[in-house]
């Protein structure tokens, strides 16, 4: 069964339980009020005959007062109610009865009619009849001056007395049953309209491929299920990023390392037995081997910016994290090496990570400034930011190259052929971004560039 079809069973058994339930109740309790209704009858009826035999008109002038006289006149003046019949007993025998025609004749019953005849004081049972169950009640009754004995005997009859109730119950039957129809129709609406978004998922993750993650679900609410579609779609956001970064991966890795693996095959199958020969093409070769490995080691870097192990923060010192990469950065080349400003202030941040993405900052200006030039590292604090920047009065960066000198194997139009494979730039970023930051670029062609890598203070630092 789908998830649709059980979620309807378990609400139609709900609702089932539920009106079954009522209804049982109902019936119960209007059982219960009728057998208390039809003994408040025998007891009513009981009181109307003591009145009456108190009254006058139990012995008028001139007529007999026996008992069977007596019970006569009361019957002869009290109808009976619906689903009820009375009748008298004299000296053991059933005299007179009602008026109206009962379901049953008790009163030719001469077994029934003997037991009650035996009564000495009012008595009250329940008698089985070929139309159902009755209440009966008996009371005996002696007149003063008069021998014989009698009873008055009111029946009511339960059973059908109780067909007003399984009219009842029929009707509230039918009316459950409506219900239930009309549940079911609105249960299979709501929980079709509920678990939209869980189909949606369904249906996009089938037609999901490694060649097109761009299919999204369309969220409708703010419930548990829109929830559940939100998390998809942002699943599947970082499922497409990474499918994308791994062919930029496989795409630069395989453009980058085959112009190197070309040459060193080229010249190791053209190498002959001079050996001075052989020594420049083992010089040229290991040359080429060492600028693979530096690719491969910036792309694996690149390839980790995106993990949750890429970072490992602590507390980073920012004056101590200045000086000292510019302490490393003075032999590299013979420029003016300045220090412009220091930061005392202790931030939570990565510090080998930060001293890496700088060193490749400096190491870019190493390569874009002339000897004599100006190279100058510093950092600074504000409310929210730290910054830490590398700044040079070299050539600076071409217009055309400044919004693509931070992407994978991009260079600047001004770059020569020994400026590595356009990763270092790259790198810087990725390093700005796991911290939550960026790199900001500020240049002008013939004034240098300054490139400024900005991260958020977080709470807790120590100025």
């Amino acid at each position: 069964m789908s998830a649709r079809a059980r979620i309807l069973a378990w609400v139609l058994l709900v609702v089932l339980l539920a009106l079954a339930g009522s209804l049982l109740a109902t019936r119960t309790v209007l059982h219960n009020q009728l057998d208390q209704r039809l003994d408040n009858e025998i007891a009513h009826e009981t009181g109307k005959l003591r009145a009456f035999l108190a009254s006058p008109d139990a012995r008028p002038a001139g007529q007999p007062a026996t008992v069977e006289a007596v019970l006569g006149r009361h019957l002869e003046r009290n109808l009976p109610e619906k689903y009820e019949t009375f009748f008298s007993i004299s000296d053991g025998v059933a005299s007179r009865r009602s008026a109206i025609e009962p379901p049953v004749r008790l009163d030719t019953d001469p077994k029934f009619v003997a037991e009650l005849s035996r009564a000495t004081s009012p008595a009250y049972g329940t008698v089985t009849t070929a139309v159902g169950s009755a209440r009966y009640g008996v009371v005996p009754v002696t007149i003063e001056g008069s021998p014989g004995r009698g009873a008055l005997v009111i029946v009511e009859f339960v059973d059908h007395a109780a067909g007003e109730i399984n009219d009842v119950a029929g009707v509230m039957a039918a009316m459950s049953g409506a219900a239930l129809v009309l549940a079911g129709l609105i249960g299979w609406l709501v929980a079709g309209r509920i678990l939209a978004p869980v189909r949606e998922v369904r249906l996009a993750a089938e037609q999901i491929g490694e060649t097109d993650l761009s299919r999204r679900i369309e969220v409708r609410g703010s419930d548990d299920v829109a929830a559940l579609g939100r998390t998809f779609n942002t699943m599947l956001d970082r499922l497409e990023s990474a499918f994308a970064g791994q062919r930029d991966f496989i795409d630069d890795a395989g453009h980058e390392l085959r112009t190197p693996i070309t040459i060193v095959r080229g010249h190791i199958e053209l190498m002959g037995d001079d050996p001075g020969e052989n020594a420049a093409t083992r010089h040229l070769v290991l040359d080429e081997l060492g600028r693979m490995q530096r690719i491969v080691d910036d792309l694996l870097v690149l390839a980790k910016s995106g993990g949750p192990d890429f970072l490992a923060p602590g507390d980073t010192d920012l004056a101590d994290l200045t000086v000292e990469t510019l302490a490393k950065s003075r032999p590299l080349a013979d420029r003016a090496w300045r220090l412009d400003a220091v930061a005392e202030m202790t931030v939570r941040a990565d510090g080998q990570r930060l001293a890496q993405a700088l060193l490749q900052l400096v190491s870019n200006a190493v390569r874009h400034t002339a000897p004599g030039q100006e190279i100058a590292l510093g950092s600074e604090v504000t409310a929210t930011t730290a910054r830490l920047w590398v700044r040079d009065t070299g050539e600076g960066v071409p217009p055309d190259s400044r919004s693509r000198i931070f992407e994978r194997f991009k260079r600047g139009s001004n770059s020569s052929g020994d400026d590595g494979a356009g990763l270092g730039l790259a790198i810087v970023a990725a390093i700005a971004e796991a911290h939550g930051g960026r790199v900001l670029l500020d240049t002008a062609p013939g004034e240098g560039a300054r490139f400024t890598i900005e991260i958020p203070v977080a709470e807790g630092v120590d100025r």
